[in-house]
């Protein structure tokens, strides 16, 4: 997974939450991602299709996905109930969506976003995905934004060649 595909997630997701919530977020240390199971309590799913293709997991704690909404919805949320489940899709969209701005070179379509609640919530990248995880501190909790595309052969072919033509 190249940092080209990476970096405009991870300025995706600071501007959107700079920008809609005027929340900061601080980031953690990138790894690999295990491909299946976020810690946090709500995850935003959305695929992309193009050149590359894969998944992006925006995963929330609990007190993050209530402010957001309450923010996003100028109303207090007790708990995560179908305002914080569509603010948290809503979110997942505009990062994904301003991550797309970065990427037009992969010519990406994104799907809807989906969402999935509950602690301990399993989310499969499939086999072949190698995910990379970027945690994130705010104010109000973690965040995590897991990344996880493969490229089409024919766009991995012409990125080997730029490769060595740069380097001849």
């Amino acid at each position: 997974l190249k940092a080209e595909y990476i970096n405009p997630f991870v300025s995706a997701a600071v501007d959107v939450f700079s920008t809609m919530l005027k929340c900061e977020l601080t980031r953690g240390k990138l790894t690999i991602g295990n491909g299946s199971q976020p810690t946090m309590d709500i995850s935003g799913i959305i695929g992309l299709s193009g050149r590359a293709s894969g998944t992006v997991v925006l995963s929330l704690d609990r007190a993050v996905a209530l402010s957001a909404t309450e923010i996003l919805l100028s109303q207090k949320c007790e708990s995560i109930d179908g305002d914080v489940i569509d603010a948290v899709g809503e979110l997942t969209n505009m990062v994904a969506g301003r991550a797309k701005a970065g990427l037009e070179h992969l010519a990406m379509s994104l799907a809807l976003p989906t969402v999935i609640t509950g602690k301990n919530h399993v989310i499969s990248f499939g086999s072949v995905t190698q995910t990379l995880a970027i945690p994130f501190t705010c104010e109000w909790g973690g965040v995590v934004l897991e990344v996880g595309l493969v490229e089409s052969p024919e766009q991995a072919e012409e990125s080997a060649i730029a490769a060595s033509a740069a380097m001849a």
